[in-house]
């Protein structure tokens, strides 16, 4: 996992695939004029979802994981809260793995709960099981989740 600001992405463009270009599409656009969609930057290998949720408590947000895509994570419309677990530690499944979304969901509890500032990314890769979209409860909130293949 990386928590870091976005001026500090060329850091990580070595280790995390598609950042580069993410990062030069965040840095050409508006994305607050974006409605939600998805963006392809890459074909299936890299993409963006705009989306606009609505913040829940931490015990109404699942834990999640991906095994082929990397999630970049970026608050548009203030600060968001997000959980973090080894995914290894992850013992209580909620939904088995969907190959077609990608994901898996469990009931575990984070061992850690930090905020990412507008201005800031979170980087979740295959091995970190994440809890997204935490903070006040109905709050609508905007935000980008880049997803990058994992590079075989």
């Amino acid at each position: 996992m990386i928590l870091d600001k976005l001026e500090n992405a060329d850091l990580y463009y070595d280790s995390v695939p598609g950042l580069e270009a993410f990062m030069k599409f965040y840095n050409d656009n508006d994305l607050e004029m974006y409605p939600p969609m998805r963006v392809k930057l890459d074909g299936d290998d890299l993409f963006i979802n705009v989306q606009e949720i609505k913040l829940r408590q931490e015990k109404d947000c699942p834990m999640e994981a991906h095994r082929d895509y990397i999630d970049i994570q970026v608050p548009l419309s203030g600060p968001e809260d997000m959980g973090w677990r080894a995914l290894q530690d992850c013992q209580h499944e909620l939904q088995e793995y969907d190959e077609g979304k990608d994901m898996e969901l469990y009931k575990d509890s984070p061992v850690s709960v930090f905020t990412v500032p507008e201005g800031y990314f979170a980087v979740f890769f295959p091995t970190d099981g994440h809890k997204p979209g935490i903070g006040e409860p109905g709050k609508s909130h905007k935000k980008l989740i880049a997803k990058t293949r994992v590079q075989q």
